[in-house]
Order: C-alpha cells, then structure tokens, then sequence
C-alpha cells in the first residue's frame, strides 16, 4: 500500500512545468514560422490571436524591471529587431 502512495506522489512531483520562458520560445517559435511564410492567409487570424494573448500574458507577468534596467532592456530589444 506503501508504494501505491509513492507512486501517486511521484506523478505529482515529475508534472511537466510551463514558465514565462517557455512562452516567450513559443512567441518567437510563431514568429519564425510567420517570416518563413508557414501559415496560409485564412490562419494568420488565429495565429496572430494566440500570439497577442501569448505576449500579453508574458508581458504581463514578467517580473518588473527598475528604470535602468528597463531602459537597457528596451536598446538590446531594438538590436534584435534591426538584426532580423
């Protein structure tokens, strides 16, 4: 009987875990997909729905920056862009 409950607890223990960073990859996953021309017209819709609730959630979730670090934050976010 002893092992029925560890068994149990074991399942709970190993649950798969989701994070903000998960998120943020499934962000930049449909972002590449879009640029590489993966979704038809008709898709880009609901593509761009999950993406925009994606985003406002991570956004919104994330943990607060202080003012120079939300500054140097924003430089290394324009970076990436002119990089793309």
């Amino acid at each position: 009987m002893s092992e029925e409950v560890k068994a149990e607890g074991q399942e709970e223990a190993a649950a798969p875990q989701l994070g903000l960073n998960d998120l943020a990859a499934a962000i930049q996953i449909i972002d590449v997909c879009s640029k590489r021309g993966a979704f038809e017209g008709a898709e880009l819709e609901t593509v761009g729905g999950v993406r925009g609730r994606l985003a406002a959630f991570v956004q919104a979730n994330a943990p607060q920056k202080e003012e120079g670090e939300e500054a140097e934050g924003e430089a290394e976010a324009t970076d990436e862009a002119a990089d793309a």
